[in-house]
């Protein structure tokens, strides 16, 4: 696509296993390990869905051994 061209693609949201978020377009088949999880959608109103739930970075496995940890 040139950089002059509007993206028409639509897109959308995925999450992974470590609840970490992408955007993928919809014409593509969701690779393995990846789920939808958000309608269809711009990629602006996909990348906006996902600042807006996406607040903690952290893989799922790290938050789930940063709980199991007991301060001494």
């Amino acid at each position: 696509m040139a950089w002059d061209e509007e993206d028409k693609t639509l897109y959308q949201v995925v999450v992974n296993h470590e609840e970490q978020y992408s955007i993928w377009p919809e014409y593509k088949e969701i690779p393995g390990g990846w789920r939808a999880v958000y309608k269809t959608g711009n990629k602006q109103e996909c990348l906006n869905y996902i600042k807006e739930v996406w607040t903690d970075m952290r893989p799922l496995s790290l938050q789930i051994q940063m709980q199991q940890t007991v301060p001494q």
